[in-house]
């Protein structure tokens, strides 16, 4: 047998048709193929013998076998002709050619070899060869009654752990609970839309569907496996009924929900930008499941297989799915948890990284959502309350940049004594609770909460943490190597974390360009911004050092170092000093937790518009075990200024301290 181009079936019709009798039984047959090649289903009926058509009219050949090739995505690149030396006559008006086909489908390649027995029949204008066609030409093993059907062969989604192996996404089950149509009566839908919380229009609706038939389950709601009670209380009505559906599970729920994200259907706009996706697939929308979307995505298979009704079904084309990749990130879940446990509510956000590897081990944002809502399928009601939350719990905090407040003052140290503008040693001698660095200043002043009888050292500074000593180290350094200091801790440029944070902000110009702003922004205050999980990873030059790592948030990543050289071993000695004397003696005595050496630097950050006026306050914390420095956490609790300001977050961190020494 050859292979022919269609271009020589084409010449060879032409150039036999030309010439007197009957085409040869080969060149008839290829003039099929040919049609069969360009998916003309309509051509191919006319090379059919009368007692073919006589079986099958035209229009149901056409409708059925054009729906066939459509669904498969049928496409026959490859007709193997017989030559005409293969030709079998059993007599004049028989024939038999054997060739063999290979064509592609959505389920990959369907290769047979068929003989096509060809018959001699009288038209109009003499004599001419006919195919003596039944469905086997079209697939292997095809018979009339036979249905083809097409099978989706669902991969899994990528799984995403922790660092211990716990399950931050999973794939579980859920219930769907439903009605039968035309099996429920009108009281039996009314009690099945009280128990699932919906109105008798939603209920209609679904059953009104144009898919629906009598005898169809009706899918009304989801709930989780774990609502048993719900699906019996629903199940109990005569007509309802309940059936398993495969669902992304999130174990750690509203702990982690921002860290995670979620997956739902892919909707228009999403379709445009993802290839490879089809109406009803499912996508991140957020979190990690958006960020890692490619390595999670699984790849579905499909099998095409032909349906015998006394027989086993015959497959005759399969592609096996495809699973997707799992992610194992840093994050320790159950720290998370915990951490998340502290805020009880209150709008804020916290981060704790290792200073050695620059491991991020939690990223948490305050108040947050159930991911599970999402994927068993959130009603537009509910939707609405979290939006209209003044909490806001659907604001990504953790993804935010603040202002810092005093805990920044480590950072300014360590910039100045670099400079050798900084004795730590060295009192500087202040008076009051204000001060200014002159009369250019006009009636803007730099405050202080207690005055001090002595001159104030660093280690002072720190503990009552002073903000007219830190002014003033920011000012002696000067605004070109306190800009040259703080872009080596990483503020002003882009944070490099896979996980895409706020860049840490110098200034709104990137400048330091007044005496004023280089004051303010020495204590924290000014236009400086950094999100917590970069605070977090500054203060871990503290103990590293003087390096600081790069943040890390997948688990298989090598450790780096992002900053080198912050601060030599004796200033960072220095700092960690100070840092320990705030929470021995200092603003953070809450969370001197017994039998751990926590150290840290609390901060209040003031959001209002102008000196004079009085905003709202953030507190901050940033601290870690001295005696076990495996993380340093940087919490931040909104709108805390009647709260203590700070207190709260020094309180909150302390307790979760408390809380992991006895978990640990």
């Amino acid at each position: 047998m050859k292979q022919l181009p269609i271009i020589f079936i084409l010449f060879s019709v032409m150039l036999l048709s030309s010439c007197g009798g009957p085409e040869a039984p080969e060149d008839r047959f290829a003039a099929y193929a040919n049609a069969w090649s360009k998916g003309d289903v309509e051509e191919m009926y006319t090379y059919f013998t009368k007692e073919t058509k006589q079986n099958m009219d035209r229009k149901t050949f056409v409708e059925r076998y054009e729906k066939l090739m459509n669904d498969l995505q049928m496409d026959p690149s490859s007709i193997e002709l017989p030559e005409e030396g293969d030709v079998q006559n059993d007599n004049e008006k028989t024939a038999r050619l054997p060739f063999s086909v290979k064509m592609s489908t959505l389920a990959g390649d369907i290769s047979f070899e068929k003989e096509a027995v060809m018959k001699l029949e009288e038209t109009e204008d003499g004599n001419e060869w006919y195919i003596d066609w039944d469905p086997s030409y079209f697939l292997p093993e095809l018979e009339e009654g036979d249905k083809v059907r097409i099978q989706t062969l669902e991969g899994e989604r990528g799984r995403i752990f922790d660092r211990d192996g716990n399950s931050l996404a999973m794939n579980g089950t859920a219930v769907q609970i439903g009605a039968k149509a035309g099996e429920i009566d009108d009281k039996g839908k009314q009690q099945v839309a009280e128990v699932l919380d919906l109105s008798m229009e939603e209920v209609n609706k679904q059953l009104s569907q144009s898919w629906v038939q009598e005898g169809y389950f009706v899918p009304l709601k989801t709930v989780a496996s774990t609502e048993e009670a719900l699906v019996k209380k629903a199940t109990a009505i005569p007509g309802a009924a309940a059936s398993s559906k495969a669902v992304r599970v999130y174990p750690y729920g509203e702990s982690a929900a921002h860290l995670t994200g979620y997956v739902g259907d892919i909707n228009a706009e999403e379709l445009k930008e993802n290839k490879g996706y089809k109406e009803g697939d499912q996508i991140g929308k957020r979190g990690l499941e958006q960020l890692f979307e490619k390595k999670l995505k699984e790849k579905d298979g499909v099998q095409i297989f032909i349906d015998k009704e006394k027989q086993e079904p015959v497959i005759i084309a399969k592609t096996n799915p495809k699973n997707g990749q799992d992610v194992q990130v840093t994050i320790n879940a159950e720290l998370q948890k915990l951490l998340y446990g502290e805020m009880k509510g209150k709008a804020g956000t916290a981060s704790a990284v290792n200073p050695k590897t620059g491991e991020v081990l939690a990223a948490l944002s305050s108040p947050s959502f159930n991911p599970n809502e999402f994927t068993l399928g959130m009603t537009g009601e509910r939707y609405a309350q979290l939006q209209d939350n003044p909490l806001q719990p659907l604001l990504n905090r953790f993804a935010a940049a603040y202002s810092p407040g005093s805990t920044i003052k480590p950072i300014t140290a360590a910039v100045a004594m670099k400079t050798g503008k900084l004795d730590p040693a060295a009192g500087k001698e202040i008076e009051g609770t204000k001060w200014k660095k002159d009369a250019s200043w006009g009636n803007y002043s730099v405050t202080r909460v207690t005055p001090s009888r002595d001159p104030v050292t660093l280690e002072s500074a720190f503990v009552a943490s002073d903000n007219i000593y830190f002014a003033m180290s920011a000012l002696d350094t000067g605004a070109e190597q306190m800009k040259k200091g703080l872009e080596s801790f990483g503020f002003g440029e882009k944070f490099p974390f896979t996980y895409p944070l706020r860049a840490p902000q110098l200034s709104n110009s990137g400048q330091l360009e007044s005496d004023i702003l280089l004051a303010d922004t020495g204590y924290g205050q000014g236009e400086v911004l950094t999100s917590m999980t970069h605070l977090a990873s500054a203060y871990g030059a503290f103990l590293n050092e003087g390096n600081m790592m790069k943040p890390i948030l997948l688990l298989n990543e090598k450790p780096s170092v992002w900053k080198k050289e912050l601060v030599t071993e004796e200033q960072a000695a220095i700092i960690q000093k100070g840092l320990r004397g705030v929470v021995e003696k200092g603003t953070a005595k809450a969370a001197n937790v017994e039998g751990m050496k926590i150290s840290g630097k609390t901060g209040t950050a003031e959001i209002k518009a102008e000196q004079g006026t009085t905003g709202k306050e953030n507190g901050l914390f940033v601290a870690y075990n001295a005696n076990q420095p495996d993380f340093i956490i940087a919490l931040l609790v909104e709108d805390a200024e009647k709260q203590g300001g700070s207190k709260l977050a020094v309180e909150k961190t302390g307790n979760f301290f408390l809380k992991w020494k006895g978990y640990k």
